[in-house]
């Protein structure tokens, strides 16, 4: 596996690269890193890597291109499945299909309320707070007293899509002001743990880096629309 060629293609603050680039590296898997500029000119690479969505995340491996960030979670874990690998779906049906099943849910509940806890304003802002404290709650509640979501010795797909939000985290706790740590307490702890994890916390983009371009961006809208 060390002569494939592996090659990433992502933008900086996606938490969907994010999520692959942490899989990569929890597996020890060697890639070159590939930056695409999505509200630019996208290379050629992109468009024809990825001509149905021209988005970012791809793997591209050994020439083929497999887009769609859990869709390539899976398939690095399939590809990369020996011994001394660490797994990031467990082999039983039953939870393999759950850990799906968690991992849809943050996709569709997480991105979508924190993204309006930093678009949206008023009434439509305290709902989105409301829904995406709400879904940590519940993800807090399926933690329960694991380590991880994967269990108490290693991550899985669940905990690299979740943690791949986090830097995200205090972008819509700065403008939303509100704080997690006083909501969800446990499930920050393991945050914690996630980011003691060198193949995690490498991967993660700067939150700092991310505050700045949002708050860039609302400074914008406000300046052309007036709110």
């Amino acid at each position: 596996m060390s002569e494939e060629k592996v090659v990433v293609l992502n933008f900086w603050p996606s938490m969907f690269g994010a999520r692959v680039i942490m899989a990569l590296e929890e597996k020890e898997i060697k890639f070159e890193y590939k930056e695409e500029d999505v509200f630019g000119d996208k290379t050629d690479l992109l468009l024809q890597s990825n001509p149905v969505h021209k988005k970012i995340p791809v793997l591209i491996h050994n020439g083929k291109p497999v887009c769609e960030s859990n869709i390539i979670l899976e398939y690095i874990d399939e590809v990369w499945n020996d011994d001394k690998t660490l797994r990031l779906l467990p082999s039983d049906p039953f939870e393999k299909a759950e850990c799906r099943f968690w991992a849809d849910l943050i996709d569709k509940k997480v991105f979508d309320a924190g993204r309006r806890t930093w678009t949206k304003k008023g009434k439509e802002q305290e709902e989105a707070k409301r829904e995406f404290i709400e879904t940590l709650k519940v993800l807090e509640t399926e933690l329960g007293e694991k380590v991880y979501f994967g269990g108490n010795e290693t991550v899985s797909v669940v905990d690299l899509v979740l943690i791949s939000y986090y830097p995200w985290f205090h972008t819509w706790e700065t403008i939303g002001e509100f704080s997690l740590e006083d909501h969800t307490p446990k499930l920050m702890d393991w945050v914690r743990r996630c980011l003691a994890r060198p193949a995690i916390s490498k991967s993660l983009p700067d939150r700092l880096k991310i505050l700045g371009r949002v708050s860039q961006i609302i400074k914008v809208h406000e300046f052309f629309y007036g709110y």
